[in-house]
């Protein structure tokens, strides 16, 4: 878990390659040796809000896993990540069923461009069928005109954060307190190519494949769509 799982993703960890142990002496063992999970911090806004945006909230904060099927709704924010260089800004987008970092972009600036490139890279390699919802808060890259015709030239429903409520977005929140917990906040980086790199290996190689989730039953998001997808499998046989 690259140090970062408490007791009750270890307990679960353990039980998927057989160990048979109670919850409770996982977490008396850790307690004994000092092994503690990362907690997360408080986070604070990144992105400016354009109070004036027409779009509303189509999600509602139905963020539970069975609310929507995969490429059905993603999410997206924006984080800053320091480094010796300067900022070095993140744009991500989530697939909501899946939890799964779909798309994302790193850049020195927080332009339109950004947010731009996240979402191209998401439907590049997933495809998603028409009738997709994004969701984001109000930021200003997110109401741009550029961005607007981005959605536009893809038929992609867009979908607001209410003002002043950050827990709309929560699922694209929470996901950036992981990466600060258990990455950003872990490491400095003299470069913005040192830190491109530690996030790439972050989110492909451990937050998709291998981190897991209690949302999703402790399956990683790879996982829970490999599981969806012998679940349609099975159906249409």
């Amino acid at each position: 878990s690259r140090g970062t799982y408490g007791w009750p993703r270890v307990h679960r960890a353990l039980h998927r390659d057989g160990v048979a142990v109670s919850g409770k002496r996982v977490a008396r063992i850790m307690r004994q040796h000092s092994l503690v999970g990362r907690c997360r911090r408080r986070w604070t806004t990144t992105t400016i809000s354009d109070p004036d945006a027409a779009a509303v909230d189509l999600v509602k904060r139905a963020f539970g896993p069975g609310t929507v099927d995969v490429d059905r709704v993603y999410v997206g924010d924006i984080i800053y990540i320091p480094t010796w260089e300067g900022w070095l800004y993140l744009a991500t987008v989530i697939d909501l069923a899946s939890r799964r970092v779909v798309g994302w972009a790193m850049a020195d600036h927080m332009r339109a461009e950004l947010v731009c490139d996240a979402l191209t890279m998401a439907l590049n390699a997933r495809r998603p069928a028409p009738g997709l919802i994004f969701h984001s808060d109000r930021g200003t890259q997110y109401t741009a005109a550029e961005y607007r015709r981005l959605l536009d030239t893809h038929g992609i429903t867009q979908s607001l954060s209410r003002p002043r409520q950050c827990w709309d977005n929560a699922v694209a929140e929470s996901f950036f307190a992981t990466l600060k917990t258990e990455l950003i906040h872990r490491h400095s980086w003299t470069t913005r190519t040192q830190a491109r790199r530690a996030v790439f290996d972050f989110v492909e190689v451990f937050y998709n494949r291998q981190r897991l989730h209690s949302s999703l039953g402790y399956l990683s998001p790879a996982e829970y769509e490999a599981k969806i997808q012998q679940h349609m499998t099975a159906q249409a046989a």
